[in-house]
């Protein structure tokens, strides 16, 4: 099993074992980038975090698994956002998994009955994936050698679908060979298109189906429902033309701010937070942008999910010269505007509609203020 290389690998790959009692995970390690403890967490159960102990990469522990799920297994300093190894795992009660590794590129899910099963399909999906991981590295390193990052996008953008078709074609053909094994369950959350995971739903058999297994795929697909829905309400409210609602926070010297005493003005919301790595790297672009159209725009940023000392503190830090306000949990500001991922940038014109809203840190937004104010 590959690493994740860029976030373009599979987001869930879940598997269990074959018929054993109890509601423990055995769990055997043997890797080489891990130091002495690993922490394990559960996909069915998030805020539940475990951490055991071994010796440079070796680990030998129990973890109490309710029903079929996915457990994460990372260093404890990643939790902390320093850099540090990550695994995915099938998990099932009662079984004993083996994870290993020879070097920190690649790693192995395998181990008796139904893991040794899944070690196969693991494989079979590895060697379709090898020509989208090689793309990858091939532009990451053209990046990293100083490369132009517009041509090497749109060369991926060509190449990507293509790829990553040939990974879903095979994963699809190994349930189709195998739809009375419980593997074919467990490898359905890899398709990542919700439409084809619920057309390989069908190919499985009555008893892989609606058996031990279903939580594998089920849980997922129910999540990417729930997130396909959850976007159509966000697009609905970040519609161009909606009128932006109107909101009432503390500017940064506790001094409440309202967004319609901007009104006349073209103002970007940005919602940001000093936790979010993607919202720090945006802010050199967004400094060199504001003095660009000097005078044209205003921007508000809006600090979403941190403590007000940690919030002032990045103000500060990252020397942000536009107007700030603090979004305290209890607001309902989030949902007004249906944002769902960070950072989110709002663009409302001066009778106070939306334009246009941005999620990531896209150049996409820097060419439409081009536009704008040019």
């Amino acid at each position: 099993m590959k690493k994740i290389l860029l976030g373009l690998m599979a987001a869930a790959i879940t598997s269990i074992g074959c018929y054993a009692e109890g509601n423990k995970l055995h769990v055997k390690m043997n890797v080489k980038d891990v130091g002495d403890s690993i922490t394990v967490i559960s996909l069915a159960e998030r805020e539940s975090q475990q951490t055991f102990t071994g010796r440079q990469g070796v680990f030998d522990f129990e973890v109490e698994v309710p029903k079929a799920t996915t457990l994460y297994l990372v260093e404890p300093q990643l939790l902390r956002g320093v850099p540090g190894a990550n695994y995915r795992i099938p998990a099932v009660p009662g079984e004993t998994v083996e994870l290993t590794s020879s070097d920190e590129s690649r790693y192995d899910v395998d181990g008796p009955g139904f893991y040794g099963q899944y070690h196969q399909a693991d494989l079979v999906i590895e060697a379709a994936g090898k020509p989208l991981r090689d793309l990858t590295l091939d532009i990451t390193a053209k990046m990293e050698a100083g490369a132009s990052r517009d041509s090497l996008m749109k060369v991926y953008q060509e190449q990507m679908p293509i790829l990553q078709k040939k990974v879903s074609d095979a994963i699809m053909e190994y349930i189709k060979a195998h739809p009375n094994e419980e593997v074919s369950a467990a490898i359905i959350p890899q398709l990542q298109d919700l439409d084809q995971m619920k057309s390989a739903v069908k190919l499985l058999s009555a008893s892989v189906r609606d058996g031990r297994c279903k939580p594998l795929y089920q849980d997922i697909i129910d999540e990417a429902e729930a997130s396909q829905k959850l976007e159509a309400e966000s697009a609905q409210k970040q519609a161009a033309g909606m009128a932006a609602p109107d909101f009432e926070l503390n500017d940064i010297n506790g001094k409440p701010l309202k967004l319609s005493s901007l009104r006349g003005k073209y103002v970007i919301l940005d919602f940001w937070g000093s936790w979010c790595g993607w919202c720090i790297k945006g802010f050199p672009a967004m400094k060199e942008a504001y003095k660009k159209h000097a005078g044209k725009f205003e921007i508000l940023g809006i600090d979403c999910n941190d403590p007000e000392t940690k919030w002032k503190d990045a103000v500060k830090k990252h020397e942000l010269p536009w107007l700030h306000v603090y979004n305290p949990r209890t607001s309902s500001v989030l949902s007004d505007y249906g944002v769902t991922g960070f950072p989110t940038k709002i663009i409302i014109d001066p009778e106070g509609k939306i334009v246009k809203s941005i999620v990531g840190e896209d150049p996409a937004f820097y060419t439409l203020l081009d536009e704008l104010f040019k």
